[in-house]
């Protein structure tokens, strides 16, 4: 099957050949025919499967009946509603709007946040069909009562799981209530939670389902493979991996924004272009380093998971767990960045022994067993990271923790050396015998303050001891330390 034998306007087809594209991938033949038939969908897809222009396509087909190239912006009301999880992924579906709408008179616009309001504003002052949005940014214009949705007849949910994991459900379904009842719907998900199905029930009338792949599944053009290393030698690690000219383009995930600019400068430092994309930098910023990597001036990108969908990156040829995500699926959507459309990919991950659960979590979600690999000169610490049994659990150690356990006896679990409590420099410490200080001041016994001449106790001191040997002048600690205690002063 080739695109010309899906039904699709001539002026979408001649947007799609000068994109260099001939033939669908799966996701777009099962998905075309049956959005141009008028059904909702419930589509599984994973990244990289050419899912974006499995909806894009059909939705500029059916609405380029109201293309125009008037400049009212009445002839241009919001006919199509797609919603993103992300700035990124909403550029990108924008930006393949754009691409093949480019023979047609419709408009399109994205909305994201982190930019100021006014040039969206202006935007849709002007009409746009095709509204390409963030949920938060979306409601943030709702309020100001900058977009209408009386028009809209379509309705596209991308990257549903995503929507769920970053808390943006209520979001969405305040913004179904806004929607007209009689519209065409479609999500798609990579993964379906319950949650995600009753958004589903919610969202779709009678939907057909497609799903191109097993659930979970990840391309078959990817190789994994596990590097066990101690936590404090990944840095180190990662160094001698990009020191291999072979690592041209590589994407590195960590788990937090501080990690991303902490990595990325001590990147930086060791002769290393990289650079940083996190949740906490501006959209100049993000668009920047997305340029930088992209263009290949920074060989080197660290994200967070904010990163793991929407980053549409061709031929990219390196993916690098830095950390393991807590959540097994967003292995399976960082990873997609790379074996894309077919082509070969590299999927690599730095697993120190305490991050082994979230190992046997990803291999139980893709149900194969990831090639552990060891690199000499980089050991894992306390011996080997061990292998797990079939139950997913180490032998002889507790799951998540990589320190050793000591042998057990009689009273009670023997302490590390290391974390005993060392003796004070300045104090002889003799087994058995007082310690006596050079003014005669006994450590081995409670504190109890000395009276002095021309000084009294009072009521709740306790009476100083007798001793034959001369009383000194009460030094300044001492001092300080019997007026905390109350003591009162009567010369």
């Amino acid at each position: 099957m080739i695109f010309d034998d899906l039904g699709l306007a001539p002026e979408i087809l001649k947007a799609v050949h000068e994109a260099g594209y001939t033939t669908p991938t799966p996701i777009q033949a099962q998905a075309i025919p049956i959005v141009l038939a008028g059904h909702d969908i419930m589509g599984g897809a994973q990244t990289g499967t050419g899912k974006t222009a499995a909806f894009i396509l059909p939705l500029l087909h059916k609405l380029s009946r109201h293309a125009n190239t008037s400049p009212s912006p009445a002839r241009h009301p919001v006919r199509a509603l797609i919603l993103a999880p992300t700035r990124e992924l909403a550029m990108q579906v924008q930006e393949s709007a754009k691409t093949y709408s480019k023979f047609l008179g419709l408009r399109s616009v994205c909305i994201y946040g982190g930019v100021d309001m006014r040039a969206q504003i202006a935007e849709l002052k002007e009409g746009r069909e095709i509204v390409v949005a963030t949920p938060g940014r979306l409601l943030d214009h709702v309020e100001q009562k900058t977009v209408s949705f009386g028009s809209v007849e379509f309705l596209v949910l991308d990257e549903a799981d995503r929507m769920l994991d970053m808390g943006f459900i209520p979001d969405i379904k305040r913004i179904l209530k806004l929607l007209p009842t009689t519209r065409q719907s479609l999500l798609f998900s990579a993964t379906f939670s319950e949650e995600i199905k009753k958004l589903a029930d919610a969202m779709l009338k009678a939907p057909q389902l497609i799903e191109v792949a097993r659930r979970n599944q990840v391309s078959e053009t990817i190789t994994h493979r596990v590097h066990p290393v101690a936590a404090d030698k990944k840095r180190y690690l990662l160094k001698h991996l990009l020191d291999d000219p072979s690592m041209t383009q590589v994407l590195v995930f960590v788990a937090t924004k501080f990690g991303a600019s902490r990595l990325s400068t001590w990147l930086e430092r060791e002769g290393i272009n990289a650079t940083a994309i996190h949740g906490d930098k501006s959209q100049q910023d993000r668009t920047k380093a997305l340029e930088a990597f992209k263009s290949g001036t920074a060989r080197v990108l660290v994200a967070t998971d904010v990163a793991a969908r929407g980053l549409d990156i061709d031929d990219l040829p390196h993916v690098i767990n830095y950390e393991l995500p807590r959540v097994a699926e967003d292995y399976v959507h960082r990873i997609g960045r790379t074996g894309r459309a077919g082509k070969n990919g590299e999927a690599t991950s730095l697993v120190a022994p305490e991050e082994m659960k979230q190992l046997a979590d990803i291999e139980r979600l893709t149900k194969f067993k990831i090639e552990q690999v060891m690199i000499d000169n980089f050991p894992v610490g306390s011996g080997t990271l061990e292998m797990r049994e079939p139950n997913g659990r180490e032998r002889g150690r507790d799951r998540g923790h990589s320190h050793k356990h000591e042998p057990r006896v009689a009273h009670g679990p023997k302490a590390p050396v290391d974390r005993l409590p060392k003796p004070i420099a300045h104090i002889p410490r003799v087994p058995n015998k007082p310690v006596i200080a050079a003014d005669g001041f006994d450590f081995s016994k409670p504190y109890e303050a000395k009276v002095g001449a021309g000084e009294t106790a009072s009521a709740s001191d306790k009476p100083a001891e007798k001793s034959a040997a001369p009383r000194r002048a009460m030094r300044p600690v001492a001092a300080l330390l019997s007026s905390i205690l109350g003591k009162k002063d009567s010369a």
